[in-house]
């Protein structure tokens, strides 16, 4: 199934959290904070939202930070994913 995000929506999919803390403990998925780290897998096409011109700045298979409670999420042929506006988010890492 292929999701297909419209306006300023970007659809995303978390990065794995931390297994391991620096020191070495392993941690259970209980403890592991929930990462606000993810790869981008669709953008929408911009344009008129809600009487603003808006512009894209993200594209698929970019990774991002995106703010921590930001997001609907779904779960689609047994995957997450979560879709964001774009303001939602915060960066790209390089």
């Amino acid at each position: 199934m292929n999701i297909k995000p419209l306006g300023d929506r970007v659809v995303i999919k978390n990065l794995e959290a931390e297994e391991t803390t620096k020191g070495g403990i392993l941690l259970t998925s209980a403890a592991k904070e929930k990462p606000q780290m993810a790869e981008v897998l669709a953008v929408g096409p911009g344009g008129n939202v809600d009487g603003k011109e808006i512009r894209m700045y993200v594209e698929p298979r970019q990774k991002v930070i995106y703010s921590k409670y930001a997001g609907t999420e779904v779960k689609l042929d047994g995957e997450e994913f979560i879709i964001v506006r774009q303001s939602d988010i915060l960066a790209i890492v390089e």
